[in-house]
């Protein structure tokens, strides 16, 4: 377990750009609007390779109790609770404005080091003498977005730092499942992630985008281990204006990419919209395994719920392998159908076939119904070979492929998913053809071949 470092502070005074720089990743997003960090959002910074330590970037604390702004005060304050040593970061061009976050912290007794943000293009003296009266006997001083002081900064975190810490850190477990919670804004993600955890670790609000980065979290759950990862609800491109927002679609599209399910969440009141359209849409260019489950099904009249499962099965009938799931996030129903699914989907989406099992399904497949005659030719299947996982690829060699009907291609991915029970994952087959080595060329006729040529014609036109 490693030690963790809480980057705490009022909003827009640099955590984010700083956690960037600590981890020498884009993980958090930087903006200069204020409030775009929300969330706790973990990191290890690597910097020290003798002494790596946990970083956790927090919202900032604008001294609110109500609504957003309370909630993501309430994550920071969890955050600094639990960490070893909490950077106090202020802004040098704004002046001392943070009296309530220093009164906290003076509470809250834990190991606090004061950090002057911004410090590029100013004096420091007459800085450091500004933010004097707090009390500190050591400042430091730093412009995380020009990397200017941090290594002293490193030296100083790394001697105040214990040699072990109580936070666990995200693993590499290449078992571990990595589930993406995508879907549009407000249907119920961080409620849901929430639920699983059995605490309030996402910001959880009826406001419409809440959730801005793609925040994960290890869990462990009836003896297997998973990453959850909660993301940004998806808009259709014509809505998204805000600067924020564009990079909030750019972390989940990553986290769509980086999970191995992804999980769809509709609402049960609302059906199936064109931004869930495009969400999907999303998710089947990344190739990953995909379930949908329908929230808030709770709170639904039976007759309400036979109209939202004829609209879901009439608007999902392009993914008919997906299996659809009704769960209730608030009370946390249907949460084990849920996981069964996903298990379902996962074992699909990463099962290993050998060359001769797919070769012998695409025999009785070639066997049971050969490809139609396109212009008097048929297309010839000869071999296929396992082309990868996640989604399950499968390469097909012969010839005259070009001219395989599109509808063929759906039987042969319905055959072999009916054949190998795949559930809940796009199959994906590429066709391809053996090249003629003679294609292009002229054959060019030696002098001796020239001659017998003309013997013959002259033969047969005498006769």
């Amino acid at each position: 377990m490693l030690p963790l470092v809480a980057l705490v502070g009022r909003p827009n005074v640099g955590k984010s750009t700083l956690f960037n720089a600590f981890t020498r990743t884009r993980d958090a997003l930087v903006h200069d609007q204020p409030g775009v960090t929300r969330d706790r959002n973990y990191g290890v910074c690597r910097l020290n390779e003798d002494h790596p330590f946990l970083v956790v970037d927090t919202g900032g604390i604008a001294g609110e109790e109500e609504g957003l702004a309370g909630a993501t005060a309430r994550q920071a304050r969890a955050a600094a609770a639990e960490a070893d040593l909490i950077l106090f970061v202020v802004d040098a061009r704004e002046g001392p404005m943070d009296d309530e976050i220093l009164s906290w912290l003076r509470k809250l007794a834990r190991p606090t080091l004061l950090l002057i943000n911004k410090i590029d293009g100013m004096n420091e003296d007459t800085v450091r003498s500004e933010f004097a009266r707090y009390g500190f006997g050591e400042m430091l001083t730093v412009s995380a977005a020009h990397r200017q002081g941090l290594d002293d900064l490193l030296d100083e975190v790394v001697e105040r730092l214990p040699e072990e810490g109580t936070t666990e850190t995200l693993d590499t477990d290449p078992n571990r499942i990595r589930i993406a919670f995508v879907g549009r804004p407000n249907v119920g993600k961080s409620t849901l992630v929430n639920r699983l955890l059995g605490e309030e670790r996402m910001i959880a609000s009826e406001v419409p985008g809440t959730t801005r980065d793609s925040i994960a979290v290890d869990m462990e759950r009836d003896g297997r281990e998973y990453r959850l990862i909660d993301t940004a609800g998806l808009r259709r491109k014509a809505r998204v204006e805000e600067v924020v927002e564009k990079f909030s679609v750019i972390k989940t599209l990553q986290a769509i990419e980086q999970c191995q399910v992804a999980v769809l969440m509709l609402d049960a009141s609302e059906g199936v919209t064109d931004q869930d359209a495009s969400v999907l849409g999303a998710v089947l260019d990344a190739g990953r395994a995909l379930v949908v489950a329908i929230n808030k099904w709770d709170g639904l009249t039976d007759y309400q719920r036979e109209q939202a499962e004829a609209l879901v099965s009439r608007k999902l009938g392009f993914v008919p392998w997906a299996e659809v799931v009704r769960i209730s996030a608030k009370h946390g129903s249907g949460l084990r159908e849920l996981f069964r699914c996903i298990h379902a989907a996962h074992a699909s989406a990463t099962h290993e076939f050998s060359t001769s099992e797919v070769n012998k399904a695409l025999e009785v497949a070639y066997e049971t119904n050969p490809p139609p005659a396109i212009r008097g030719h048929v297309s010839k299947l000869r071999y296929v070979h396992p082309g990868g996982s996640n989604p399950p690829t499968f390469i097909v060699h012969g010839t005259r492929l070009k001219d395989l009907p599109e509808s063929y291609k759906r039987y042969l991915e319905n055959f072999f998913r009916k054949r190998f029970k795949l559930v809940g994952t796009p199959v994906q087959f590429i066709f391809r053809e053996g090249v003629n080595p003679y294609e292009g060329k002229k054959n060019v006729l030696t002098e001796r071949q020239v001659k017998r040529k003309r013997r013959l014609i002259k033969h047969v036109k005498g006769k």
